[in-house]
């Protein structure tokens, strides 16, 4: 198992050259392993168009990508076994637990900046009052047509509800 840098350096190699990682959490990454349940230790990075996910293994390593775009919600929480960060994007859900480096607050932060595809560099908008039923009236609009999950859905609904 690879430590934190060791991690970060080498998905540095494999990102795109207009790439940085803007921000990264170490933790354990629940994911599926020929459809069993796994827990690997790895990386969570946010570059300027993705959040990356970053394991290296014995022999190679193990990655996966989750567009902004394509990324719904992002939820954190903190419990007896620490901080957990769980990303919904297009019916996956995934999550890594027991973060043990990195600012858990600066990543989440940056990725719901993003989400949705928004420039980290662009200026951000602010929603009024106004601007939130027609929103929820979007969103609405995805969970019709399929693209939003119900869980997704009611996520985003509830982080709009919440600005009022």
């Amino acid at each position: 198992m690879a430590n934190y840098e060791k991690n970060l350096t080498l998905l540095k190699e494999q990102l795109d050259s207009s790439e940085t990682i803007k921000s990264s959490v170490f933790g354990s990454y629940e994911g599926k392993l020929m459809g069993n349940d796994t827990i690997r230790s790895g990386v969570f990075a946010a570059t300027e168009n993705r959040v990356v996910f970053f394991s290296k293994k014995l022999f190679g390593f193990e990655m996966e990508s989750f567009l902004f775009k394509n990324i719904s919600s992002i939820e954190k929480s903190k419990g007896l076994m620490g901080h957990s960060i769980t990303i919904n994007s297009s019916g996956n859900n995934v999550k890594m637990k027991w973060i043990q480096k990195g600012d858990v607050e600066k990543f989440t932060e940056f990725v719901n900046s993003n989400l949705g595809g928004a420039s980290s560099t662009a200026p951000q908008q602010n929603i009024t009052e106004n601007d939130i039923p027609s929103q929820i009236k979007k969103l609405s609009e995805l969970l019709e047509q399929g693209i939003l999950t119900e869980e997704e859905f009611s996520n985003k609904k509830k982080q709009l509800l919440d600005k009022m």
